[in-house]
């Protein structure tokens, strides 16, 4: 038997949580309302996690979104969180390959909407970037042109991004990329956050998530 990935863990466990909304709604007179729906998937996901339903992968993030449910309720949006992660991560998992060339036009596209893009710098300790406020994005260049071959990701590639995180995001999906959450304590430019794409898109923690739905 094959042991799934954690992108695929997370998709079956979405995609039957959501499943599982919609059979049960069907049972049910008049539509559920929001706090209703979180309530249904908060008990649905503590359930899943107590009979363990879904793979050890997903364990942590099951966690936390109960906890978010319990404390946030419907603020925790939780059937808008699983149907980001169904759209996102199908889409990522449909398009596996060529992500060199797809990371080329995400660069390509957050440049002419005018961030600040640079491919062309070794990064080997603690640099300072001064953008004056403008949107930046820096990949080392013994990365950028070492990591991929015939528009192709053969290791992982570090983006170190100062700007709207929300349309890097989206960026990302329309582009078919996954990329891990921000992290300030692994950069090596000050005042931006390192986010890391694998190849395959093989994620092992919950990727950055746009907020869109097709």
């Amino acid at each position: 038997m094959t042991t799934p990935t954690y992108n695929q863990a997370l998709f079956d466990m979405a995609s039957q949580s959501l499943a599982e909304l919609e059979r049960t709604a069907s049972q049910k007179a008049g539509q559920r309302t929001p706090a209703q729906e979180s309530h249904f998937l908060c008990t649905w996901m503590a359930d899943s996690l107590k009979e363990k339903r879904f793979s050890r992968l997903v364990m942590e993030d099951l966690k936390a979104w109960i906890q978010q449910g319990r404390t946030l309720g419907a603020g925790a949006d939780l059937k808008g969180l699983l149907e980001r992660i169904v759209c996102q991560y199908g889409r990522a998992m449909s398009e596996p390959t060529q992500l060199g060339a797809r990371l080329a036009a995400l660069l390509a596209e957050l440049e002419a909407a005018g961030w600040l893009v640079f491919t062309d710098s070794e990064l080997q300790a603690k640099s300072r970037l001064l953008s004056q406020g403008q949107s930046s994005l820096v990949i080392s260049v013994s990365e950028y042109q070492g990591h991929i071959e015939g528009g192709e990701l053969l290791k992982p590639i570090t983006l170190y991004v100062r700007g709207d995180e929300t349309q890097l995001a989206e960026g990302a999906f329309r582009h078919g990329l996954l990329l891990s959450q921000g992290n300030k304590k692994t950069t090596l430019v000050k005042h931006h956050k390192a986010y890391r794409l694998m190849p395959g898109n093989a994620q092992g923690a919950l990727a950055l998530l746009a907020r869109v739905s097709d």
